[in-house]
Parts: structure tokens; sequence; C-alpha cells
């Protein structure tokens, strides 16, 4: 089980890359400054850290300069509100691995995650299944029985979700957080339309509606 170091000050953002990780087969640890992101980071019992550039007692720049100038080789995911190309530039050339901006989605986060293990070799399983439903989350293709199924990303990203935590009820606003975002709408029913997709492609009976609660991978 890959082991990810969160260093992010904002409570509500570490929180939900936290969870996220967490229901996808992960353990992430996450720390709020820059000092102990270096300390932890250096400790070598991570396989890879999501920074945040906007650290208080040492910024996740020099977090990273230092990172790197002691040798480490940890890959390092930077995550942060600044999108100019400049401080794009600066992170990559400073030795990160990857750079996203914010707001982002947890399912492109995820990915990018996925491909710097796969890139160390210290990746998790690509192969998830559940009764006869598959998804292979290196080709991003989903398969039922001996069928392959075609997903758009976003259904693909809810399937995942459903079946990394079958036979649990997940709520609409578990399900909008990991797979929409951080800055979801409450209010949305996006949820329901997403799961009458995957009804009508994966089979009327591999996701259960749980009234007033949720819904749950049963197939």
């Amino acid at each position: 089980m890959n082991r990810i170091l969160i260093a992010e000050d904002e409570e509500r953002i570490a929180s939900f890359v936290h969870k996220g990780l967490r229901s996808n087969g992960f353990t992430p640890t996450v720390v709020g400054d820059g000092v102990t992101a270096y300390d932890y980071a250096m400790s070598g019992d991570f396989d890879l850290m999501i920074l945040d550039i906007g650290l208080p007692g040492l910024d996740g720049f020099s977090v990273l300069d230092q990172l790197r100038g002691s040798g480490s080789t940890l890959p390092v995911v930077i995550l942060t509100a600044r999108d100019s190309v400049s401080d794009t530039v600066a992170g990559l050339e400073g030795g990160a691995d990857d750079y996203m901006g914010k707001p982002f989605r947890f399912e492109e986060l995820l990915a990018r995650v996925r491909l710097r293990l796969r890139e160390t070799g210290s990746a998790e399983t690509t192969v998830i299944s559940h009764g006869d439903v598959s998804l292979d989350l290196r080709t991003r293709r989903a398969s039922v029985g001996h069928r392959v199924v075609d997903l758009s990303a976003r259904e693909f990203a809810l399937a995942e979700t459903l079946l990394r935590n079958a036979g649990q009820v997940l709520s609409r606003e578990q399900l909008l957080s990991h797979v929409w975002g951080y800055d979801f709408d409450p209010g949305s029913n996006v949820v329901d339309v997403y799961v009458r997709y995957l009804r009508r492609k994966l089979g009327p009976e591999c996701i259960e509606t749980v009234r007033g609660m949720g819904y749950r991978f049963t197939r």
C-alpha cells in the first residue's frame, strides 16, 4: 500500500485529498508546514509527496530545493494556486515531477499520482474488480464479463470510487467530493445522472440506491 505525504496548510483541501487517497487504497499523511514536510519527506517512510507551494515556515519551492539538494529522489507533485508559466517552470526545474494548479479535480490528481508511482516502480494494483465488473486503471478500460464497456472519464472515476468501496454506502456528498472536486455544488443532482449512465452500461443491478443515504456497488 503506497504511502503519500500531503503537505498542505489549507485544512479543507488537505482533508479532501486525504479522504480521496485513502478511499483509493493509499495511506496518506497530512502535514501543514514546510519544515515538517521536509523532515517527513526525508524520513524514507513515503513513496510520493503532494506539495503545496504556499506553506508557512518554509515554502514549497524551498522544501523542494532542500529535498533535492539532500539527494532525495522522492516523487513530488506540486499543488498550488499559482498557475503562471514562470511558477510552473520554476517548480519543474527545481525537481518536481509534476505540477497541478488549484482548483483541481481529484480524478486528475489521482491519475498523476499513479503515473509517478508507476515510473518509480511503486504503483499499486492496476486492475480492480468486483463480481464480473473490472476496471483497468492503466488503460482506463472497463469490462463486464468478457464485454468491453466504453466509459467517459467521469463515468470511469465514479465507477472506480464505487468499486473500491464495494458493499459500502457512499453518500452523494462523498461521491461529489471524490469525483467532481472540493469545490463541488452540494445541491447538484449530477451524481444521480451519472449513476443512471453507469447502470445502463454496467447493468441496472450493479448499483443499489440506499434511500436517504446514497449508493452502494453490489454486483
